[in-house]
């Protein structure tokens, strides 16, 4: 059974997330999105930064991991029925997808909860490429996720800044 350190699921949850077509800096813009009104000559670097101490969060990477593998068994058309059909289709009343992501929001506190409603809502930056189901891809899981991550860097650049204070 093979062994893996913090630093090498980090890489993996990072190489899963760029083989789905999220590249960091398009969860770095919707950080920079949510916390530029706040945030005085908040630069993508700094986005980058929050995001990066997300993702070395253990329970963060095996969330990423758990649900990128769901989709793409949902791709496959691997998984039973109805479960399946639910997940590609991304019906609205299945909500673990959600559930799942706020495991991510979460680790940072309650502020990460708002920003994670307000991007699950509005679909903006990659949320909305990701949330469009005529490329043929299934990201059931992965638009969340990002809403995810997104959301837990500005609450801890959130909780940084007033920590400063």
């Amino acid at each position: 059974m093979t062994h893996y350190t913090n630093d090498s699921l980090k890489e993996k949850a990072k190489e899963a997330l760029a083989e789905r077509g999220v590249a960091l800096k398009d969860i770095a813009s919707l950080v920079l999105s949510l916390q530029k009104d706040y945030v005085d000559d908040l630069s993508a670097d700094t986005c980058l930064e929050h995001i990066d101490a997300v993702l070395s969060k253990r329970e963060v990477q095996h969330t990423i991991l758990t649900a990128i593998e769901l989709d793409t068994l949902a791709e496959k058309n691997v998984l039973s029925e109805p479960i399946s059909t639910i997940i590609q289709s991304d019906e609205g009343l299945y909500g673990v997808d959600e559930v799942l992501a706020c495991s991510i929001v979460n680790v940072y506190g309650s502020i990460g909860f708002t920003n994670f409603g307000y991007l699950d809502k509005e679909k903006i930056g990659i949320l909305k490429t990701l949330n469009d189901k005529k490329a043929g891809n299934c990201h059931t899981f992965l638009d969340d996720i990002v809403a995810a991550i997104a959301a837990a860097a500005s609450s801890r650049l959130a909780h940084h800044l007033a920590s400063d204070n």
